[in-house]
């Protein structure tokens, strides 16, 4: 019976930590006032690979962009999401700069946010730019 309800507790956790990475995702992709199909699918694809049921994914995203309309604050996005290792980190950091270059332009609003997120969700200055870097000379192609 415990193991049954630690189960269901870890799973729970996950599937708050996935909406909360959906509504950070989301949140990037309007800090710039324009949220484009080119980003949906790419926050779609990026919850997929997190582990978001397919099946619910519609749901998720519609939850995503009711929380992240409803926050005034990305603390309420991080605070669970850095604790998590640091792949999983890498993999939202990669999303985001994907989301970002998705218009082959970064702004002064999508920057600013980067460096706030880089320190909220404990990773190294290197990890980010060598990920912007990478994210960037994709999205030129």
């Amino acid at each position: 019976m415990l193991n049954i309800l630690k189960k269901k507790n870890r799973e729970s956790k996950k599937i708050d930590v996935i909406s909360k990475t959906a509504s950070l995702l989301i949140h990037e992709a309007k800090i710039d006032e324009s949220y484009t199909d080119k980003e949906k699918l790419i926050i779609k694809k990026t919850l997929i690979e997190l582990g978001a049921n397919k099946d619910k994914l519609n749901q998720l995203m519609i939850d995503a962009e009711t929380n992240e309309k409803n926050s005034n604050q990305i603390l309420d996005f991080t605070k669970d999401i850095k604790n998590a290792d640091d792949n999983f980190k890498i993999k939202i950091v990669e999303s985001l700069w994907k989301i970002i270059y998705s218009d082959q332009n970064s702004d002064m609003y999508e920057s600013g946010l980067m460096r706030r997120l880089t320190g909220l969700l404990y990773l190294d200055n290197k990890t980010v730019g060598d990920i912007k870097e990478k994210m960037k000379a994709k999205f030129r192609k």
